[in-house]
């Protein structure tokens, strides 16, 4: 008796040694996964874990439509190593690279961008971030080639007051012939002006 009751204790301390071990990896690795820029898009009509979103304004007798997801900060900062390192370019979004459809040529700070569909990028730093506008589309969002860009325009900032978790672009100050885009996050605001050329 007291053989299969000590038997019977080892073989259950190994079953919860094996359960708990098992979920430990699991939960170490999720993170990572969750962190990881250069993992394969996701299956059509998987859900991702940044949200799809859309930005969209009638200006200088055309429109502009952006395609972009979400990403949230979940404790990280923007600038450090584990999302939106300073001095890279980065998808300005998660997921697919970010598009953007323009329906008349229109400028962008100094730069004239032509009707079309076009990526958006981004150059983030400690002083003044770029706007870069691609010809490149259709690519998940960490394949950049920087021969395809139509150029950069610097950005301006402005000052937030609360922090935003979740990142997001808009429209704002519009008028029959200008736009601001901003990019906001975590507390940066960083805009360019859009007008007809």
């Amino acid at each position: 008796m007291k053989l299969t009751l000590s038997h019977l204790r080892t073989s259950s301390f190994r079953a919860i040694c094996a359960i708990v071990s098992t979920a430990v990896l699991g939960l170490a690795c999720t993170p990572l996964n969750a962190q990881t820029g250069d993992m394969a898009p996701a299956k059509p009509g998987a859900l991702m874990p940044s949200p799809a979103a859309t930005a969209n304004v009638s200006v200088a007798g055309g429109t502009i439509d952006i395609h972009y997801n979400t990403p949230h900060l979940r404790g990280r900062h923007l600038g450090g190593p584990e999302i939106v390192p300073y001095d890279k370019v980065w998808r300005t979004g998660a997921n697919p690279a970010t598009t953007i459809i323009t329906s008349v040529p229109l400028k962008f700070g100094d730069l004239v961008v032509p009707a079309g569909t076009h990526t958006l990028y981004s150059l983030p730093s400690t002083g003044t971030w770029q706007l870069i506008l691609n010809n490149q589309t259709g690519q998940w969002g960490t394949e950049y080639k920087p021969e395809m860009d139509l150029g950069r325009v610097a950005m301006k900032a402005k000052a937030m007051t609360t922090p935003q978790e979740v990142m997001s672009l808009s429209f704002e100050n519009t008028t029959a012939t200008s736009t601001e885009l901003h990019i906001r996050w975590e507390t940066t605001d960083r805009y360019v002006t859009i007008t007809k050329p």
